[in-house]
């Protein structure tokens, strides 16, 4: 596999997981990468989930194994992260390609629907805006995506906030330790991320960080066709409530949902309403 850093690494417990996830691995070659994803099968509307800049696929089964009952969740490690290859370029571009190559290579079928988290969300604009007529969408679900780009403020946590939580789990990490930066998280939430950030490769963490203030998400958000739904956290300082107005005026024909009690990451700070408010936009989008 390519690794771009020898400090990445995937841990065995973290391995362990897989046996209690739900889903099979599967596996797509492209740009002379492997990518992996998880996928919970079933005859349902398939659902692509794009995770976040530090979630390996894994780290969201407690999201996906929520949704099997209403449409076919397949979550992707992302390049750079899990069981994925790293590569060397890490543009919004480069992961939109992937996410499309993912579709197609997958056969998940006609008109699947694109699910994101923070930098998920980002992809999923992009790579809804480039699917176009050739690879029609059923919808898209962007939660709380970075706003963040030239000429805005700098994204809230810092690159070295980021690069900090990857050494402590390089160096050996455990769910405390992930309680001290996310206490509100559930227990499980806390182990998966101390077993699986490791598996995050430096290089792709400190590229899609100076991503989120060179790219800008408002340079696709306006092209995403509908039916498109933007779920954020009511306390997040990713999405605040001018950010939101934004994205309404950009892209009037997209529905904004307002998650309470929640920041940046809503399904972990308030997992039952987090999840309630995303099966209501994915019913609205798989019937």
């Amino acid at each position: 596999m390519n690794r771009t850093l020898t400090t990445r690494q995937v841990r065995q417990d973290a391995l362990a997981d897989l046996a209690d996830v739900p889903a099979t691995s599967r596996w797509v070659r492209h740009d002379g990468l492997a990518l992996h994803a998880l996928d919970y099968g079933g005859s349902g509307v398939p659902v692509l989930v794009l995770p976040g800049i530090t979630s390996p696929a894994a780290t969201m089964d407690f999201v996906a194994r929520e949704l099997t009952d209403l449409c076919r969740p397949v979550v992707l490690d992302v390049r750079g992260r899990g069981l994925s290859d790293s590569g060397t370029s890490w543009s919004l571009d480069d992961y939109a390609s992937d996410a499309l190559a993912v579709l197609s290579a997958l056969d998940l079928g006609a008109e699947p629907v694109l699910l994101g988290h923070s930098m998920g969300a980002r992809i999923a604009a992009v790579a809804a805006v480039r699917a176009g007529r050739d690879r029609p969408l059923r919808g898209t679900v962007l939660v709380d995506p970075p706003l963040s780009g030239p000429g805005r403020g700098p994204y809230p946590t810092t690159c070295e906030a980021f690069l900090g939580q990857l050494a402590e789990a390089v160096r050996g990490t455990d769910a405390d330790e992930v309680a001290a930066s996310w206490p509100r998280w559930p227990r499980r939430e806390q182990e998966l991320r101390a077993r699986w950030l490791s598996s995050c490769d430096e290089a792709a963490i400190r590229a899609t960080h100076a991503g989120f203030e060179s790219e800008d998400f408002f340079t696709a958000w306006p092209s995403v066709p509908a039916p498109s739904t933007v779920l954020y956290g009511a306390d997040s300082p990713v999405v605040p409530s001018a950010g939101a107005a934004e994205i309404a005026a950009a892209n009037p024909g997209a529905e904004l949902v307002r998650i309470p009690d929640a920041g940046h990451m809503v399904f972990w700070d308030n997992p039952a309403e987090a999840l309630r408010l995303l099966r209501d936009a994915l019913e609205a989008l798989v019937g």
